[in-house]
């Protein structure tokens, strides 16, 4: 780990934050930026309830620029994922790639598995139901025709648990169980069309090419009219209810797997039968046994993973390279809290982070905080590292409309980060005259967040509009740092 640390995080330039804001000073030569608006105007212009943080510098040297409440610890969102990937891309390595592998026990004797067929869940959060496929037509490839056993699903690789957040819905799909085993980001595709005696309802594990029917996972259309969805656990299957009124003429629609282990055997039974290879029985097993490796099936680079993570903020995908990473730094965590605990220690060490205070690796969780002081420490160690710019999502800026400006002369890449009544971004931009800034802007009202029932925390009265004001106000002080700190 001391090697890759030192090739993935190599040091830059880099001065601490002052302890307290440096005001800009006018001078005659700048006179223009009089016409700028000023931090606090745009805040107020916003009129956002709760509070505002952020902290800029210049990228290169780390001087500050401008800074606002810099040391308060504030809910990070989805930004907790930039600091997750350059955790598992230091431990782990760019390069490093899950694995998914069919194992099979007692020998093979004329194209039948004398013992079990196991498939081992690696760590690998991209698998999906064409992979599965492949992996089916590598086993045909082997000469495997029959299974004398059982078919197996080894999901321990990875600690074994059943959420991300508890505190979120039980029927949103970004909150999934997490476990060695993730197949289709863990989500069950619900599909419903009326009929002429109710509903006719699927679930299915749907990829690009095909669309397996499950049966770990059923659904009842109820005649209620709330709560929207209910869960129970069946033991070996998912159940949930809907309430009829609310489904309308046809739709669909992910749901999250609670159980990973199952839902991957239910589907890899499917393609092994197109496959001509009948597997019987369907069991999850807590130890590997030894036995001969048939098929072994590679992810793309952690480093590729690790961008689309940050383009789409896949909460899944970070809770797993989180995890696979704490686990690769010797730890044994039971927990993600347990797991982010180790990754704060990290982030003192490796990215100059204070007080670092996540609880997860995805950003979800309720009691994660950071500060726009750490987060921009953080942003600009690792700035000319090469590790983290390249793989953060450009933000495209808006005009006074909010229509899209491609050509916008300031240039931002970023990860943002939405909760309800949360919005946070923190990133790199380039000004008009190719000044790099490093920048944190956390923008949070907590005590109307904390008054959200559970049953609302997918869509509560009044967030869309304060995240879309939220979102304003970070393009407004984007713009002003690009045209006052030109220079």
């Amino acid at each position: 780990m001391g090697s890759a640390a030192a090739s993935v995080l190599a040091p830059a330039a880099f001065a601490a934050p002052p302890d307290t804001s440096l005001r800009p000073v006018l001078r005659g030569a700048d006179h223009f930026r009089s016409a700028v608006p000023k931090a606090a105007d745009l805040i107020a212009q916003a009129r956002l309830n709760g509070r505002v943080a952020f902290a800029v510098a210049d990228a290169k040297t780390g001087n500050m620029l401008e800074e606002m409440s810099p040391s308060a610890g504030m809910p990070p969102a989805s930004v907790t994922k930039a600091i997750t990937a350059l955790y598992a891309l230091d431990t782990l390595g760019a390069d490093h790639r899950f694995q998914t592998q069919l194992l099979a026990t007692g020998g093979i004797l004329d194209g039948e598995v004398q013992g079990d067929l196991i498939l081992v869940g690696g760590g690998d959060p991209t698998l999906d139901t064409d992979t599965l496929a492949l992996m089916a037509a590598k086993l045909k490839e082997t000469g495997v025709r029959a299974v004398k056993g059982t078919f197996q699903v080894y999901e321990a690789s990875l600690p074994v648990l059943d959420g991300i957040d508890p505190n979120q819905p039980d029927y949103v799909s970004y909150n999934p169980a997490v476990t060695g085993v993730a197949l289709n980001f863990n989500r069950v595709h619900f599909e419903w069309k009326r009929a002429s005696d109710g509903y006719a309802v699927t679930m299915d594990g749907r990829s690009a090419k095909y669309r397996p029917a499950v049966a770990m996972a059923a659904m009842q259309v109820s005649d209620r009219a709330t709560p929207l969805y209910t869960y129970s656990d069946g033991g070996v299957r998912d159940n949930w209810t809907v309430a009829k009124p609310a489904l309308g003429r046809s739709g669909a629609r992910w749901l999250p797997v609670r159980k990973p282990g199952l839902y991957a055997g239910d589907v890899f039974v499917t393609m092994a039968g197109a496959q001509g290879i009948r597997l019987r029985g369907l069991a999850m097993i807590e130890t590997l046994p030894e036995g001969a490796v048939l098929v072994t099936q590679q992810s793309a680079p952690l480093r590729d993973i690790m961008r689309d993570m940050l383009k789409y903020s896949t909460n899944l995908t970070a809770e797993m390279a989180g995890l696979a990473a704490t686990m690769a730094r010797g730890g044994k965590p039971d927990t993600l809290k347990a797991s982010a605990a180790e990754m704060n220690r990290w982030a003192k060490g490796a990215l100059g982070m204070r007080n670092p205070g996540l609880v997860d690796h995805s950003g979800l969780g309720d009691d994660s905080r950071v500060s726009v002081r750490d987060m921009l420490s953080a942003l600009i160690k690792v700035n000319g590292s090469g590790v983290l710019k390249p793989i953060l999502k450009t933000i495209t800026m808006r005009d006074a409309k909010r229509n899209l400006v491609p050509n916008h002369p300031i240039k931002v890449v970023a990860k943002t980060g939405t909760l309800n009544f949360v919005s946070t971004l923190a990133g790199y931009m380039t000004g008009p005259n190719g000044r790099e800034m490093a920048f944190a802007i956390f923008c949070a009202d907590e005590p109307r967040r904390a008054t959200i029932a559970r049953a609302q925390r997918a869509s509560p009265d009044g967030g869309r509009a304060w995240n879309v004001n939220a979102k304003q106000l970070q393009q407004g002080l984007i713009e002003r740092w690009g045209t006052y700190h030109a220079a």
